[in-house]
């Protein structure tokens, strides 16, 4: 005999419950008061943002607004472009 999945679970005192952690919300590190400026030239800013792999991390995993991320990339990009960081990993 089937069991119905429609059913709810039991709603027993004693089960384990899932614990609700508050953490701060993340924010843009480029925009508010202690921002970081982007720029082509600062490579050791630039590699936060870009994998081993040498991809540019994409903006869900960063917190990187949307503005502040199409600046970032073209940075990124910049500075490969001038040989400052590499386009692939070694």
């Amino acid at each position: 005999m089937r069991q119905n999945k429609t059913t709810a679970p039991s709603r027993d005192p004693n089960s384990q419950q899932l614990k609700v952690f508050n953490r701060p919300r993340r924010t843009c590190p480029f925009t508010g008061s202690k921002a970081i400026k982007i720029d082509y030239k600062d490579v050791r800013t630039l590699s936060r943002f870009v994998t081993e792999r040498g991809r540019i991390m994409p903006r869900r995993i960063t917190f990187v607004s949307m503005k502040a991320q199409r600046r970032l990339s073209i940075a990124i990009k910049r500075a490969r472009f001038l040989a400052l960081m590499p386009y692939v990993a070694q």
